[in-house]
C-alpha cells in the first residue's frame, strides 16, 4: 500500500543537505510516551517528541503491494528505571503505536537573491521567511503493542517491543450469533431476534386439522 508524501518531505529528500529523523509515538493508558531519534526535545504539530539519539533503533519498515499485515520491533537502550516500572505494570498489549518519519527544517524558506544565493543579515545568517511549523512528518506506520521483552542491568535497561500493523485486524475472526443479546449489542432497539431462543425447543403441530 503506498503512502502519499508531502511535497515539504519530498523537497527535502532531494535536497543536496538533509535531517532526517524517525519519531515514535506509544499510547499507555495513563501516558503517551513521544520518541524521537534526534537529541533533546522537538515539538512538531504541537507534540513534543524526547530525543534518545541512536539508544531507539526502529526495525526496517516494509509494505507490499498486497494487503498484507506487516510489522515492526522498537529497541530502546539505557532505559531509566522509571520507564521499566511504567512497561511492568501498565497494560500495553493492543494499545497503539505510531511511527513517524520526519525532516528538521523542511518548512524553512530563507531570503534568496535572484541568482540563487541567500541574503544575509548582519551575523551572517540566513534571513527566515519561514512561518508555521518548520519541521515535517509523515506516518509510515500505525499500529498495536504486542509483545514485551525487558532485559535489566544494575542502572539501566534495554526495551524490546514487537508492534503490529493496524491491518491485523483483517486477520481475526468476527464471530457473529444470531441471537437475542448479540443482536441488541449492535442494535439496542432492534427486536427482530427477541423470540429466536424460545423458537429453539418449541413444537409446531403441521399438517393436522
Amino acid at each position: 500500500m503506498s503512502r502519499a508524501l508531502s511535497d515539504s518531505i519530498v523537497n527535502v529528500l532531494t535536497a543536496e543537505s538533509i535531517k532526517p529523523f524517525f519519531a515514535v509515538r506509544l499510547f499507555f493508558d495513563t501516558q503517551t510516551l513521544n520518541f524521537w531519534t534526534g537529541l533533546g526535545d522537538l515539538t512538531v504539530a504541537s507534540v513534543t517528541y524526547t530525543g534518545t539519539g541512536r539508544l531507539l533503533q526502529i526495525s526496517e519498515l516494509s509494505e507490499t503491494a498486497e494487503i498484507s499485515a506487516q510489522g515492526a520491533t522498537l529497541t530502546l537502550s539505557a532505559i531509566p528505571s522509571e520507564l521499566i516500572s511504567l512497561a511492568l505494570t501498565e497494560p500495553y498489549q493492543g494499545r497503539l503505536c505510531q511511527i513517524f518519519f520526519g525532516a528538521i527544517d523542511a518548512n524553512r524558506q530563507y531570503l534568496v537573491a535572484e541568482d540563487g544565493t541567500y541574503i544575509l543579515a548582519e551575523d551572517t545568517s540566513r534571513i527566515d521567511l519561514s512561518s508555521g511549523d518548520p519541521n515535517e512528518i509523515v506516518e509510515v506506520f500505525s499500529g498495536y503493542m504486542d509483545q514485551m521483552n525487558i532485559e535489566e542491568g544494575a542502572e539501566t535497561s534495554t526495551i524490546g517491543l514487537s508492534v503490529e500493523s493496524k491491518l491485523i485486524d483483517l486477520e481475526r475472526p468476527r464471530v457473529f450469533r444470531y441471537t437475542d443479546a448479540n443482536q441488541k449489542a449492535r442494535f439496542p432497539n432492534d427486536k427482530g431476534f427477541e423470540f429466536v431462543e424460545d423458537l429453539q425447543d418449541k413444537r409446531f403441530t403441521w399438517g393436522r386439522g
